[in-house]
């Protein structure tokens, strides 16, 4: 089997077509080709009049002609033999796991990071236990309507916490840019479309679930886990993370206290626990682990009509199935010296009410699968910086987002309403009174005026010339009735809880942080690779292996 990369076709081509290409990309003969599959698609719509699809194909070939394309050194750029893309576990309890000596290994958290270390330490045979302070996914689904339907918030159980983490109320992305040279995207990818996520995200080069099948998928690797011998507890918070000696010198975890009560006895424990936890934010940081403060961004959701984003991406090609919706990600350097960027974009989706506390306001952008709502929405954010911005103390960042989200859901109503603005009216300085032509899809409702109060001066001033500027790369993006809404502060976590190259924090042994919330990931995919990565680190410890802990950092 060989791989062929950069093989492009135009967007309306046939199946005949394609197999007509490679045997021509390659001079093959027809009966030198048995088979092929498609591994990756992509597309270039660099020229809206010819929007190209490019793959990456797996061929199977006869004997003859497999070799002489690998010793052809003028396709070298081009073929090679396709990789094992398979996951190899790094080890494998034995069946009495645990033994007397033994102490099963802790996950808190439940979000995309916690499951893919849970499911790979059961797959190992280390029966993890995961503690999630929120609830499972349905009963979450129906907290978090709560908020959005009736203003009612559980801050327990909402878009930040509970089973399958804020990814599950999100467009479901499954892109990152992080290294991947063991395929462990590949395991994250596999793993879902087991659990019934479409099989084209493993085909597709911009894959996504939406929260509804992202529900479905999270309970069946839940019933996975148990099945393994894992055990998941939900609305089980931990109050404390027992290390020794109990200050700031170097450490060892001895174990937790519970919510519950329970003192549960643990020398690993995996903190998976997402951007928002700022109580255990401070809880460990007064229990003396080592954090550091780190750069996040804030600044608004921005929502147009689909069908704008559509037509200035894909010209004529706009609405054609195999493009889909289309998406952006714009980056501007102002001259403030700040910059400003699109984050978490969602095509045909909405914004949705995304704080876990009483008072606050906070948005994020959440599709479903078919993204066929009629807005497209992302955040435009500016990013921000310890040292300049919230120097006082390592969770001042913390601070500074509770100050901007009050703010928010003062000027919103106090009711769990968001502050919205239209863009004219926002470039122009001045409040907004009615709505125009979009109409903007946050629940539980908007309230019109000035949005400019929600931000610092110096992101006002960025935004307000980022926005111009992201219209020359896409046309009707400084549209007058487009919308703004505040605010958006939880892009990343405001702090990250530091690790070496065993994955372990720098002054606790057993304690290995990951995923988003401790500043090692940022979106679903990621996550779920940081939480394969530090499983695997656990099970070498736990076990007394030796033998290299892989990838580290």
């Amino acid at each position: 089997m060989i791989r062929l990369t950069d093989l492009k076709l135009p967007l309306n081509h046939s199946d005949a077509e394609l197999r007509s290409a490679i045997l021509g990309k390659l001079s093959l003969a027809d009966t030198e080709l048995l088979d092929f599959s498609i591994f990756k698609r992509s597309y270039d719509a660099r020229k809206k009049d010819n929007i190209l699809l490019i793959y990456m194909l797996d061929l199977s070939l006869t004997t003859e002609a497999e070799q002489r394309l690998l010793a052809d050194k003028k396709l070298q750029a081009i073929v090679r033999p396709s990789p094992d893309t398979s996951y190899k576990f790094l080890a494998q309890a034995a069946s009495d796991f645990p033994t007397a000596e033994q102490q099963r290994p802790v996950i808190i958290g439940f979000g995309p990071c916690g499951i893919l270390a849970a499911l790979v330490l059961a797959q190992m045979g280390l029966k993890p236990i995961v503690l999630e302070r929120g609830q499972d996914v349905r009963q979450r689904t129906k907290d978090t309507w709560g908020l959005w339907r009736e203003r009612k918030l559980n801050t327990e159980s909402n878009v930040q916490y509970g089973e399958g983490g804020a990814g599950t109320f999100s467009d479901g992305k499954l892109y990152s840019q992080v290294k991947d040279r063991r395929f462990l995207g590949r395991k994250v990818m596999t793993e879902f479309v087991k659990a019934g996520a479409p099989e084209e995200i493993l085909m597709v080069s911009k894959p996504h679930i939406g929260t509804f099948k992202l529900v479905k998928m999270v309970e069946n690797i839940r019933a996975e886990i148990t099945r393994l011998g894992g055990e998941i507890r939900f609305n089980t918070k931990v109050d404390t993370v027992h290390r020794e000696p109990a200050d700031n010198d170097q450490g060892q975890v001895t174990g937790l206290t519970l919510s519950t009560g329970e003192h549960l006895p643990t020398r690993h424990v995996v903190l998976a626990i997402g951007h928002s936890a700022r109580d255990t934010f401070e809880m460990l940081l007064n229990q003396g682990v080592y954090i550091e403060p780190k750069p996040f961004s804030i600044g608004f959701r921005i929502e147009h009509p689909q069908s704008v984003i559509d037509k200035a991406r894909f010209g004529e090609y706009a609405g054609h199935p195999i493009l889909g919706a289309a998406d952006y990600k714009l980056v501007h350097h102002c001259k403030n010296g700040r910059s400003v960027y699109s984050f978490c974009m969602c095509p045909g989706g909405t914004v949705v009410a995304a704080t876990s506390e009483k008072g606050r306001v906070v948005t994020n952008g959440m599709s479903q699968y078919s993204r066929n709502e009629r807005n497209a929405n992302a955040a435009i954010v500016v990013g921000i910086e310890p040292e300049k911005d919230y120097p006082e103390h390592t969770l001042a960042g913390i601070d500074l987002q509770r100050k901007l989200e009050t703010l928010a859901y003062q000027l919103g109503g106090e009711n769990y309403d968001a502050p919205a603005q239209l863009v004219g009216d926002y470039l122009r300085n001045t409040p907004s009174t009615e709505l125009a032509s979009v109409t903007p899809s946050y629940k539980p409702g908007v309230s019109l005026g000035d949005l400019s109060k929600a931000l610092p001066d110096f992101a006002n001033e960025a935004i307000r010339e980022a926005i111009p500027a992201f219209d020359k790369q896409i046309k009707g993006f400084a549209m007058n009735d487009a919308i703004l809404t505040g605010i958006e502060t939880r892009t990343s976590s405001p702090i990250c809880i530091k690790r070496g190259k065993d994955y372990q924090n720098l002054n606790t042994r057993g304690l290995y942080p990951a995923g988003e919330g401790a500043g090692y990931a940022g979106g679903i995919l990621s996550a779920g690779i940081d939480g394969i990565k530090v499983a695997e680190a656990v099970a070498i410890d736990l076990l007394g292996l030796d033998i290299p802990i892989p990838d580290g950092r």
